[in-house]
């Protein structure tokens, strides 16, 4: 699915009255999740899942077929947890 079928479904899903709105909407969520994981924090969206962050250590390792060795600095990362909500709703449309 592109971006802008997804916008669609969203227009539909919403009750939006043009794509501009359903656009609008999804980019002040999208916006709004960066700007929580920006700040190191987290975000619950019950029965969806939950954005945080997480310290990724440095590290070390050789390029496979290679003596060449390489270091990644130590960094933030974002993580998302699927709720069980979710996981089950997926399970139960494959099922059918």
């Amino acid at each position: 699915m592109t971006k802008a079928d997804f916008v669609e479904l969203v227009q539909k899903s919403g009750d939006f009255n043009s794509k501009v709105d359903a656009q609008n909407a999804l980019k002040a969520v999208t916006d709004s999740i960066v700007e929580v994981l920006k700040a190191k924090d987290s975000i619950s969206l019950i029965g969806f899942g939950t954005f945080s962050t997480v310290e990724v250590k440095e590290k070390s390792g050789t390029v496979p077929g290679t003596t060449k060795t390489y270091t990644k600095a130590a960094h933030t990362a974002p993580k998302f947890k699927i709720s069980q909500g979710l996981k089950d709703s997926v399970a139960e449309a494959n099922k059918k």
